[in-house]
C-alpha cells in the first residue's frame, strides 16, 4: 500500500515537472508583434471594455490568440494579459510560426477601406441619428471602414480604435482604399420602409449639449473682439459675423463652415432641419437674419422672409440669447437679446451646422 501511494506521488510530480516544458513550447509559437501606433490595452475585447493603459509606439507584445476578426488577446512586456485591436495599423507581426493556425495573421480584418473625413460628423454608437453621437470626427481625421451597414451609413474603426458609425455620404467621408467589399449588403434598409431603424442620414438632428457647451464656450472666449466688414479669415483680431461663427466652429469642434453668412444658411439647409421660428432652436444652433429694416415690428409686416437675402449670421447659446458680432460701433462680438427686438423680427431661419 505504501509503495503504491509512493508511485502515484512521484507520477504526479513527474506530471507538474513536465507541464511547463510543454507551455513553454506553445510559448515559443506564439506570434509577436510591434505596435505602430498607439493603441489601448483592455480588459476586455470590446470598446467598452475598461482600459489599462495606452501601448506606444514600438512596444512589442505576445499575441496569444486572435478573439475575433477584431481583437488581439496579449501580453505586453510586463507579463500583463489584455486585448487591443487587431487592425493592421495598431500592430505588425514580427515573426511568424506555422504552427500556429489559430492565429492566421494574414488573415484580412474585413476592413473595407481607408478613408478621410472631409467634413466634421457625428460618430454615433448606432446606424441611426437617433442614436447617441460619441463625438465629432475633425476635418482630415483617418478611418478604418469596416463594414457598409447600408447605402447610409458605415462602420468605422477611428484612430484610437474607437469602433463607430458614420454618415456613407461623401460630403463627409471621402474613401482612400477599398477592396471588392464595398458593395452594399442585401440586408440594405430603404428608409422609405415601414422600418422602425432610422437610417436616412439626411435628417435634421439636435446638438447634443457637450457639443454645444464647446461651440459657445469657443464664441465666448472673443467677445470684446473688434468688428471688422471682410475681416481677415486667418487672423482673430477682428471678426465679421460670418467669419466669427466660422472661427468658433473651428475651434469647438474642427469643423470648418463656409466663409459667408448666405453659403452658411446653405450649409445647414443641405444639412437637415431648419426652422423659421428661433423659439424652436437648441443651444449651439446658428441663426440667420435678413437686412435691418427697423427697430419695430411693423417694419417687417407683409415681408416674405423666406423670399429675403441673408446679410447676418450669430450663434444661439439659449435663454433667448444670441452671440455674434454686427458692428463697431455695437463693441465687437456681444450677447443680445432676441425677444421683441429687431433681431426677433429680422430672423429668417435656423438650425444645426452640425450632422
Amino acid at each position: 500500500m505504501k509503495k503504491k501511494m509512493i508511485s502515484t506521488v512521484l507520477a504526479a510530480a513527474l506530471v507538474l515537472s513536465i507541464a511547463p516544458v510543454q507551455n513553454l513550447a506553445f510559448a515559443s509559437e506564439i506570434q509577436t508583434a510591434e505596435v505602430i501606433w498607439g493603441v489601448n490595452f483592455r480588459e476586455a475585447p470590446s470598446t467598452s471594455g475598461e482600459i489599462i493603459r495606452m501601448l506606444k509606439k514600438g512596444e512589442d507584445v505576445q499575441i496569444i490568440s486572435k478573439v475575433n476578426d477584431y481583437w488581439y488577446e496579449v501580453k505586453d512586456k510586463n507579463g500583463k494579459v489584455g486585448y487591443i485591436s487587431a487592425n493592421k495599423k495598431y500592430t505588425k507581426p514580427t515573426n511568424e510560426s506555422g504552427n500556429n493556425n489559430e492565429l492566421n495573421l494574414s488573415e484580412d480584418t474585413n476592413s473595407i477601406a481607408d478613408a478621410t473625413i472631409v467634413r466634421g460628423v457625428s460618430f454615433r454608437t448606432g446606424p441611426s441619428t437617433s442614436y447617441d453621437r460619441m463625438r465629432y470626427l475633425k476635418t482630415g481625421e483617418d478611418v478604418t471602414i469596416i463594414e457598409k451597414v447600408n447605402k447610409y451609413w458605415y462602420k468605422v474603426l477611428d484612430k484610437k480604435g474607437q469602433a463607430g458609425y458614420v454618415s456613407s455620404s461623401k460630403k463627409f467621408i471621402k474613401l482612400l482604399s477599398e477592396n471588392n467589399e464595398t458593395s452594399t449588403p442585401q440586408n440594405e434598409t430603404d428608409p422609405d420602409s415601414n422600418s422602425n431603424t432610422d437610417t436616412n442620414t439626411d435628417q435634421g438632428t439636435e446638438i447634443n449639449s457637450d457639443a454645444a457647451d464647446q461651440i459657445i464656450q469657443a464664441g465666448m472666449k472673443y467677445l470684446g473682439t473688434p468688428y471688422e466688414y471682410g475681416s481677415n479669415r486667418n487672423s482673430t483680431k477682428t471678426f465679421d459675423c460670418s467669419d466669427f461663427v466660422r472661427r468658433t466652429f473651428i475651434d469647438a469642434l474642427g469643423v470648418k463652415l463656409p466663409y459667408d453668412s448666405r453659403q452658411q444658411a446653405d450649409y445647414v439647409r443641405d444639412i437637415g432641419d431648419t426652422t423659421t421660428n428661433w423659439k424652436n432652436l437648441q443651444p449651439g444652433d446658428l441663426m440667420f437674419f435678413m437686412s435691418y429694416k427697423g427697430s419695430k415690428e411693423s417694419s417687417y409686416s407683409g415681408i416674405n422672409k423666406s423670399k429675403q437675402r441673408i446679410t447676418h449670421v450669430g450663434i444661439y447659446i439659449g435663454d433667448g440669447k444670441i452671440l455674434h458680432t454686427y458692428s463697431k460701433e455695437s463693441g465687437g462680438v456681444k450677447v443680445n437679446n432676441i425677444e421683441n427686438t429687431h433681431w426677433e423680427y429680422r430672423f429668417v431661419l435656423g438650425g444645426s451646422a452640425i450632422k
